[in-house]
């Protein structure tokens, strides 16, 4: 974990296995998130793999006989990562996945929970629990279709096709493709953009969007209100305003 200019950088370090995801280091994601999360300085959270092999290649496999052998195993490996990827999902900072590589499996998973996904034209993605004889969760398969439609999903599923990053940006399941080497500083560029911004606005952008895309029942309208009324009050507002005045970049607290 790594801080450049209020943008908190958590790097999967595991490249002699590409980046694979051990336990151990679904706690360290945990660990490095709340931090981040917990650190008022930080405003934007990137995460990427080491090396230009990977962001993340799936899970361990070398774990599996130990962890992911039967059901009861399987359901004990999910609980112990599950929170990490709840912390992830209801995450209160923007989040960006600067993907190269492979994304695979779990490494997919964890990227589509993050707001936006940046990707290397090198970069490759996939989901092969069909080739281990596994099944993906709800959760998983709920962002998925939401990000690529149910036909688009049911293709990389069933077949467990990978598909490289131009495929990936034409069905929705990135953002931008970029360069290689212009993947890293060209996402940290968006991500210090955002940090610059007012941190209520981009919050208030964060959880509408948020209530958006849930079920009209379920939707939380008063949440939205009050994020909106505490932007219009905010000491940034007034900055905001008072730059845009003096023709000067503004200096926002986030307060």
């Amino acid at each position: 974990m790594t801080v450049d200019d209020r943008v908190g950088i958590i790097t999967f370090n595991n490249p002699d296995k590409r980046n694979a995801m051990s336990l151990e280091m679904w706690e360290g994601l945990g660990q490095a998130l709340v931090a981040l999360r917990d650190d008022a300085d930080i405003r934007v959270v990137v995460l990427t793999g080491a090396g230009d092999k990977a962001f993340v290649s799936g899970a361990d496999i070398s774990q599996f006989e130990q962890s992911r052998h039967n059901a009861a195993a399987s359901e004990d490996y999910a609980r112990k990562s599950s929170a990490q990827r709840a912390l992830l999902a209801d995450y209160p900072k923007p989040t960006l996945a600067c993907v190269r590589g492979f994304c695979l499996g779990g490494g997919l998973q964890i990227a589509m929970l993050t707001d936006m996904r940046f990707a290397s034209e090198d970069s490759q993605f996939g989901i092969p629990a069909a080739r281990l004889g596994i099944a993906y969760g709800y959760d998983g398969l709920r962002n998925l279709v939401a990000l690529v439609g149910p036909s688009q999903a049911r293709l990389l599923l069933y077949t467990g096709l990978r598909i490289d990053a131009a495929e990936a940006l034409r069905i929705g399941l990135v953002d931008r493709m970029m360069a290689n080497d212009e993947l890293l500083p060209a996402t940290l560029d968006i991500a210090r953009t955002i940090a610059g911004n007012a941190p209520l606005a981009v919050q208030a952008a964060k959880i509408t969007i948020a209530e958006v895309l849930k079920d009209e029942s379920h939707r939380d309208l008063a949440a939205i209100r009050r994020i909106g009324d505490a932007c219009m009050d905010s000491e940034d507002f007034r900055e905001g305003r008072r730059a845009f005045m003096e023709k000067r970049k503004p200096a926002f607290k986030g307060r």
